[in-house]
């Protein structure tokens, strides 16, 4: 009985911890494909979820902060949806390869062509972004999710430090520190080439030292094998004429 009552104790407990645990998977996010680092390239995928049972999601928006404005966002074309790039004007251009852009891309439009996501199932929608800002740690997309019902649901209040999580929050992305500059990949790269043939070198004197290692082991082996079978043939001798 006080088995069966721990065993019911433990499933109620795992059941409680499940369903407070599944809204914050339903949210729609936005997550790197690898590293999102600051001042670099990435390709991030907008993951939405659908969380009703009797609708499903047939448009998604998403808007790009306005505060760090990003010059390069290419949309993946993701079969049975249709991708609409909106662009705005910007209050400060921005330079990208010694050129002057005064407009970037302020949303980013997913329309079903079909079924959309259906009850029970998740897409995602690769973006790829750059050059990604270096002056902050992450940047906030607000999202608008609509479903067949043409119901609405407004991902866009932002999580604060410290405070419990919004019932609907904004999709954050978080940016790794900066990579090295092009000068010092460069130097890095130069500097690997010479440990790279110092260690190629080093392997190669270690590839032939174990080699004549082996050799001597194995001859020593040979000569010992040798001796062995003849001390028993001698030792045999011996017990024949005793």
């Amino acid at each position: 009985m006080k088995a069966s009552r721990i065993a019911a104790a433990t499933v109620a407990a795992g059941s409680a911890v499940l369903a407070l645990s599944v809204p914050a998977f339903a949210h729609v996010t936005v997550q790197p494909e690898g590293t999102a680092a600051k001042g670099g390239y990435a390709v991030v995928d907008v993951k939405v979820p659908n969380e009703r049972d009797d609708a499903s999601t047939t448009k998604v928006e998403i808007s790009l902060p306005a505060d760090h404005p990003i010059a390069s966002v290419m949309p993946q074309p993701v079969p049975g949806w249709k991708a609409t790039v909106t662009k705005s004007k910007l209050d400060k251009p921005l330079t990208m390869h010694g050129e002057k852009i005064d407009e970037a891309v302020s949303k980013v439009t997913w329309t079903a062509d079909g079924k959309g996501i259906e009850p029970g199932f998740f897409q995602k929608f690769p973006l790829s972004l750059g050059a990604l800002p270096e002056n902050t740690d992450q940047l906030v997309f607000k999202a608008l999710q609509t479903y067949s019902d043409k119901e609405v649901v407004r991902w866009i209040e932002v999580p604060q430090e410290g405070q419990d999580e919004p019932e609907n929050p904004a999709p954050v992305l978080k940016l790794a520190a900066a990579a090295e500059d092009g000068h010092g990949s460069a130097s890095a790269a130069k500097t690997a080439g010479k440990d790279g043939a110092t260690e190629k070198t080093a392997a190669a004197d270690s590839g032939d030292g174990t080699d004549t290692t082996a050799r001597v082991l194995g001859v020593a082996g040979i000569v010992i094998g040798i001796a062995g079978v003849a001390y028993g043939v001698f030792a045999g001798r011996r017990r024949t004429a005793a």
